[in-house]
């Protein structure tokens, strides 16, 4: 009897893993509901009403902490309500706090779900997130080839899909000449870029650690060939820092590796494929690389910005903050600008949440980073019992710190660390400790 439903769920699941980075493709209801949200609920629904059904209440150790965590941050943002000081205000608390629920709802539910399934389940939603990115980059590319011959492949496959508008990103022009930055199926080529961080780092780990002649090491040389490639052509400054970030810690266990035959090779593919691109334009590109490397251009100044708002927020507000999702509020009434948001999670999360707000992120942030540990751990015990496991899992855990570090060190002048997909990354990050220490 629970053939069916179990099946439906773990469709939905898979589909919302999937589909996680697929901003674009939404709907105008009054407020905004994407693809992720409906797909998202439905699973949350499904998994609650098949374990109601079997009277199970089970529930790893890791989702009860993160739904404490959620608890907390649920009573910081329910007093920080007292600070709303407007209709515009209340409208943007309720939306954010709705947010909130369905992401941290989709973390619970998801640690507690993989925690039930196969470590096969772990790779196959494993796979699936990272073939979601993959779709989303590969539209990019279809994105910028099509702008490049003049034709607007939003307005083509997506407006009437969503009754939205969107578009290829314009950095600008360059002697006429449309500068353009694909944001693919997101919603701008920044978070595009940072979001390629995480598959970039979690997989390039398990790629070196592969044994040679594995039918996976061609496949995954190209991926990750094509979502450098990608991650390049965003030309996202904020996207470079976290992968270079993540980088340095892989550099710790895997310094050998990162200079080998199977790493070298690929990256030298990517660099001649680049090298010729840029030769066939190079008065182009010279510019638009000059452009992005200078640091008082009018871009660089706003991000920088932000960051002087956050003194006078908490002289006034120090411990709680302005209240959840409101610094576009505060923003509009400041400097009259409706167009900018805060650029940078850590001075949304100060701006928003206050000191109290933050220091509660920076336990859960913690709290990851020492799941990853115990992560690691399981990886180095396998290892020392001769179990050829060792090899995929040790790699995973030091991918996904990497990852995490990346994403954090991005999110200094972005916040994706608020969207979707992040919550996703922390599910795999905190399941792997539960699914692998089975062995």
């Amino acid at each position: 009897m629970r053939t069916r439903p179990s099946r439906l769920v773990a469709f939905l699941f898979l589909a919302t893993v999937s589909t996680i980075t697929f901003e674009k493709i939404h709907w105008e209801t009054g407020v905004t509901v994407n693809l992720a949200d409906i797909l998202a609920t439905l699973f949350v629904a499904g998994y609650l009403a098949t374990r109601i059904a079997d009277g199970d209440a089970w529930l790893p150790r890791t989702a009860f902490v993160a739904a404490a965590f959620a608890g907390a941050f649920l009573l910081v943002y329910l007093i920080g309500y007292f600070n709303l000081e407007s209709e515009q205000a209340l409208q943007q608390f309720v939306k954010g706090v709705v947010k909130f629920a369905v992401h941290f709802g989709f973390l619970i539910a998801g640690v507690a779900y993989l925690a039930r399934r196969s470590q096969r389940f772990y790779w196959t939603t494993l796979g699936a997130f990272v073939g979601g990115m993959a779709v989303n980059a590969a539209y990019g590319l279809l994105q910028l080839a099509a702008a490049e011959l003049g034709y607007d492949l939003d307005g083509i496959l997506l407006s009437p899909l969503t009754g939205g508008a969107s578009s290829i990103n314009i950095y600008g022009a360059v002697e006429g000449e449309d500068v353009y930055r694909p944001n693919a199926l997101t919603g701008d080529p920044n978070h595009l870029a940072i979001m390629l961080v995480v598959p970039l780092l979690a997989l390039t780990p398990l790629y070196l650690r592969l044994e040679r002649g594995h039918r996976l090491k061609l496949p995954l040389a190209a991926l990750l060939s094509f979502l450098l490639v990608m991650e390049l052509a965003t030309l996202s400054r904020s996207g470079l820092v976290g992968l270079a970030a993540g980088l340095v810690i892989l550099a710790f266990p895997y310094r050998r590796l990162l200079v080998s035959r199977a790493l070298l090779v690929p990256l030298g593919a990517v660099g001649l494929l680049l090298a010729y691109v840029v030769s066939r334009r190079l008065d182009f590109f010279e510019t638009v690389l000059r452009q992005r490397t200078q640091t008082r251009s009018g871009s660089t100044s706003a991000h920088f910005e932000v960051y002087d708002f956050v003194p006078d927020v908490l002289g006034s507000h120090p411990l709680l903050g302005l209240g959840l999702n409101n610094f576009s509020v505060y923003y509009e009434f400041v400097t009259g600008r409706t167009d900018w948001g805060p650029h940078s999670f850590y001075v949304a999360l100060l701006v928003e949440t206050g000191i109290v707000g933050t220091a509660l992120f920076a336990a859960f942030l913690v709290f990851l980073f020492r799941r990853l540990g115990v992560a690691r751990g399981l990886g180095r015990a396998l290892a020392a019992a001769r179990d050829p496991l060792a090899a995929r899992v040790r790699p995973l855990a030091w991918g996904l710190t990497a990852a995490l570090v990346g994403t954090m060190a991005a999110n200094a002048f972005y916040l994706t660390m608020q969207f979707y997909y992040f919550y996703v990354f922390a599910q795999l990050a905190l399941a792997v400790p539960i699914v692998f220490a089975r062995r």
